[in-house]
């Protein structure tokens, strides 16, 4: 791959036209950069931008008309936007210009005048559809890094709460921004975090994905040991919990670390409802993860080891429907499960109008065909939508997938060794579980190691206090 690096000219020089080939150069000469030539009190000034990324408005009436009507020196008080900086560093000039800086050099001077003027036509704050909520707040994270810290402190007024800048990426240049609050933050998380930030060396980072590979424990584990949100209040109340968020520029959501497992089933239902029906809709996501990975594993494991362990009335029923298929229970679970992967790819691909024809065609058609063909049982039909439905009920899209993916090693286990196949798969899974970690955090917390304090806020949400008297 083709490295990325600076063009080697540290610092302007004092000659106008040098500057301007030297920033042409540094750009690859490319035709977006616009170069308007001003002169104000007989001196000539170039006022520099790339014609896609700064707003022309702004541009026009806070610089260019100011700068034209000055009789003096036009870096002295004449621009409107008070946060201009100057610099003699080319890499600050080239870098300025690809993120929507005007630059404005003058003859004789080896310095350059920065001015910020980007341009501000982003997405408007919209709710996540991958994340809805029945009862809470209705905006979610977009493409703007300054925008999402907005909705961020919008919620948090804390003098504590702080934030780090860092740029990846050679080629891309991304803007990734650290949050946390001072004085709740682990030291030792901050730390490792900002050592594996900047440990990276690579060319391009396009997305927070990129970064959440580069900088988790484990690539190689199912399990993702940073949660992805695209929900601000998800990621305030993990910040006020002492957990870390990065931002990276240009992508619609959050990152939060450290993170354990219980994590990704705590859902902002669970706290905006009374505490009895949030932990009985908590309780509901943790037992749909069960039922995910291993209720294919149990009926294969059923039909083909254990059928004994069925009521005589249920046994007939089903051994009277797989008697005559020409494929086994494994395989059966197995095409039942890819096409489900299939049509739930397809549906979230093409127009919504479109993708509920998919579901409904994938849903009754080919589940009623594939049954009146002779090739898959009626009991499997049922087993793979229940398993399909409970994968769903997971608030975050991330565990659902896993968990869809992990039955499938459970159920080869179940198809060669039966329920023995499925225990020793979930030991195995429970000690991969116990051997995790999250920046330095055990993934099963509180439960390994156990921490009774922490168990408040686990399996059930408890009821919160009002530590002040009440009136009577």
């Amino acid at each position: 791959m083709k490295s990325f690096t600076k063009k080697d000219h540290p610092t302007l020089v004092s000659h106008l036209e040098d500057n301007i080939q030297l920033i042409e150069k540094a750009l690859s000469f490319t035709s977006d950069l616009t170069k308007r030539k001003i002169t104000v009190s007989e001196k000539t000034c170039y006022l520099l931008f790339i014609d896609s990324m700064v707003d022309k408005t702004a541009l026009s009436h806070d610089v260019i008309q100011p700068i034209s009507s000055s009789k003096n020196n036009p870096l002295e008080g004449k621009i409107n936007p008070p946060e201009y900086e100057k610099t003699t560093s080319l890499n600050e000039v080239v870098d300025g210009l690809l993120n929507g800086t005007s630059v404005l050099i003058y003859e004789n001077k080896k310095e350059a005048l920065l001015i910020p003027l980007p341009t501000t036509d982003d997405r408007a704050i919209q709710e996540p559809s991958s994340e809805q909520l029945i009862k809470g707040s209705h905006d979610g994270f977009t493409e703007s890094a300054s925008k999402n810290i907005f909705l961020i402190r919008r919620r948090i007024k804390n003098p504590f709460m702080k934030v780090q800048n860092f740029v990846i990426g050679e080629a891309t240049r991304t803007d990734v921004k650290v949050m946390y609050i001072d004085n709740l933050v682990d030291p030792k998380v901050l730390a490792e975090l900002i050592r594996r930030i900047d440990a990276i060396k690579v060319d391009t980072l396009l997305s927070g994905g990129e970064l959440e590979e580069l900088i988790e424990d484990n690539s190689y584990s199912p399990f993702p040991q940073i949660l992805s949100t695209e929900r601000p209040d998800r990621a305030t109340s993990y910040l006020l919990e002492g957990k870390i968020i990065v931002i990276v520029n240009g992508t619609p959501s959050a990152i939060i670390l450290p993170i354990s497992f219980i994590s990704f089933y705590q859902s902002p239902d669970n706290y905006n409802s009374r505490w009895m029906i949030g932990s009985f809709l908590r309780f509901i996501s943790l037992f749909s993860f069960i039922i995910a990975i291993s209720l294919p594993g149990i009926y294969i494991a059923i039909v083909t080891f254990h059928s004994d362990i069925l009521p005589l009335g249920i046994l007939y029923a089903i051994k009277l429907q797989i008697q005559f298929l020409p494929l086994s229970p494994f395989m059966e679970a197995a095409i039942m499960q890819l096409t489900l992967e299939l049509l739930k790819e397809a549906a979230i691909r093409l127009p919504s109008p479109i993708a509920q024809t998919i579901g409904i065609v994938g849903g009754l058609v080919i589940g009623t065909a594939v049954v009146e063909a002779g090739f898959i049982s009626n009991t499997m039909i049922v087993v793979i939508g229940l398993t399909a439905i409970a994968s769903f009920v997971a608030p975050i899209n991330q565990i659902g997938t896993m968990a869809r993916f992990i039955a499938f090693p459970i159920m080869i286990a179940a198809n060669l060794f039966g329920f023995l196949g499925i225990v020793l798969s979930l030991t195995v899974l429970l000690i991969h579980l116990c051997k995790l970690h999250s920046f330095g955090e055990s993934y099963l917390y509180p439960f390994s190691p156990l921490d009774l304090k922490g168990l408040k806020d686990s399996l059930i949400r408890t009821k919160k206090k009002n530590p002040t008297p009440r009136f009577r």
